[in-house]
């Protein structure tokens, strides 16, 4: 076992962007507490009180190293360590060299075309019964946002979330939660326009079927017109 949690110190924060900052000091802490795989983090209170930040901020943080792999929550044990960490190795920051926001967006959809055409398609072949549960729970939740607001950013990315874990490969999530931070930069409504890529809702759905029809081709079109649309709103939306 490392050192225990109480013989390194975490100094508390600024009010300024909370996420990003915990996940720092959250990161040098356990390089600089010496933790080692199998070692137990703080609780979640005493991080709420070392950092001076909301439970809502900390728990988003040990989702996101959840998702890395790099931690593991025990029900009823705590929080424990799977793998040596520090802040290089958590955080990948991403750099787009782009001449505006219409330049930043197209160059961040090349990448998602990607790995979200290989995501649907490994979830068509790969998803379980429960998988299927999961996603139609996500997609019925983002379909009742979208009617209601006539935009559903955070559910619509918690339904792409469940296609990547129906994928059973940690991979997918891993990468996007590494660029996640870079791509919301530039896709948290575009153009300040609610209406951005509106057009794209109903295949949401017709995804999902091709999915749980286990058909991986049908997957790959729905979500190559999905972000056609995506594309079209781009570069109409910026002109």
């Amino acid at each position: 076992m490392g050192k225990s949690a109480d013989e390194a110190l975490i100094t508390p924060l600024p009010s300024i962007d909370r996420v990003m900052q915990v996940e720092k000091a959250l990161s040098d802490f356990v390089e600089r507490a010496g933790l080692a795989t199998g070692d137990r983090l703080p609780t979640e209170r005493e991080m709420m009180v070392a950092l001076n930040v909301g439970r809502s901020t900390i728990r988003e943080v040990l989702r996101k190293f959840q998702a890395l792999g790099v931690i593991e929550s025990r029900k009823g044990s705590g929080t424990y360590l799977l793998k040596p960490i520090s802040a290089a190795t958590v955080h990948m920051p991403i750099s787009i060299d782009a001449q505006g926001l219409r330049d930043a967006l197209l160059m961040t959809l090349e990448v998602r075309r990607g790995i979200e055409v290989e995501a649907s398609m490994a979830a068509a072949r790969r998803r379980t019964e429960a998988d299927i549960a999961t996603m139609e729970a996500k997609l019925n939740e983002m379909e009742r946002v979208h009617l209601a607001e006539g935009t559903s950013g955070k559910a619509d990315l918690a339904f792409h979330l469940s296609i990547y874990d129906s994928t059973h490969n940690s991979l997918f999530r891993q990468l996007l939660e590494q660029m996640r931070e870079g791509f919301e930069r530039f896709w948290s409504k575009p153009f300040d326009r609610p209406d951005f890529a509106a057009r794209s809702f109903p295949f949401h759905r017709t995804l999902f079927n091709a999915i749980v029809a286990g058909d991986p081709e049908s997957a790959r079109e729905e979500t190559l017109k999905i972000l056609a649309i995506v594309e079209e709103d781009i570069k109409e939306m910026s002109q």
